[in-house]
């Protein structure tokens, strides 16, 4: 068993994993229990050994494995009203977004802030809105490229929302010989607009640098959408 812990650690993840174990034949480790004490939350699973170097061969298997799992995620309906959300129809998690996120109830309103979660939206457009704010609206005084996104964002048909890990990084996919056996870090999840999953595994870290490379070959490249998101992430930067 291994025991993932602290205080940015959410219960959403537990019962996204369990959400995941629930509708589909995705492996994900097995949820023991998971608890909050003291300002600290808990989740208790079972321990699978992580992704190693291995033949191209074995990386095609393992890709065509990712692709149908990534199939059965997006088959998944949102039993939810409100769109952008977490399995629990809740706030989401992104330590690649800005650090304070705000909470949309089911009016639309806007209430309270909450640091390090963000939403639930109640619709794709309320999303993006707080994805570039604060350039809310196109009035002229943004550079051309900002105004270009907001255009992007608004015009666009976005009306298509799957359910999404959020962040599948080789890091998080687990295998044991030409098998995926795991799939972890499920503190991401929810339901967002389609094009969300490849544009946030296109965004690989330093220590991974070659899964870019990998991407598009498990999940619909979409270059249009990532165009988009790359003008985003320069004026309104992950953090």
């Amino acid at each position: 068993m291994c025991v993932k812990h602290g205080d940015l650690i959410n219960l959403s993840e537990a019962a996204s994993m369990e959400f995941v174990r629930q509708h589909t034949s995705i492996p994900v480790p097995k949820v023991h229990c998971a608890f909050e004490r003291k300002g600290q939350t808990y989740i208790v699973m079972e321990r699978i050994k992580a992704w190693h170097e291995r033949s191209e061969e074995s990386k095609a298997a393992i890709l065509r494995q990712l692709s149908l799992m990534v199939k059965q995620m997006r088959e998944i309906k949102s039993p939810h009203d409100m769109a952008v959300a977490s399995v629990d129809g809740g706030s989401l998690y992104d330590m690649r977004l800005p650090g304070l996120g705000v909470r949309y109830p089911r009016n639309g309103c806007l209430t309270e802030q909450t640091p390090f979660r963000f939403g639930p939206f109640p619709d794709i457009q309320a999303f993006h809105r707080w994805l570039r704010r604060p350039a809310f609206e196109n009035n002229g005084q943004y550079d051309p490229e900002v105004n270009e996104l907001i255009a992007m964002h608004d015009k666009r048909d976005f009306d298509e929302l799957v359910f999404t890990h959020g962040d599948l990084s080789s890091l998080n996919i687990l295998v044991r010989d030409d098998k995926v056996v795991g799939l972890v870090d499920w503190e991401t999840a929810g339901w967002y607009p389609a094009y969300w999953e490849f544009t946030t595994a296109s965004q690989v870290n330093f220590r991974n640098t070659f899964w870019a490379g990998y991407v598009d070959r498990f999940l619909e490249p979409r270059p249009d959408d990532l165009n988009m998101d790359r003008i985003r992430l320069k004026w309104f930067g992950d953090t």
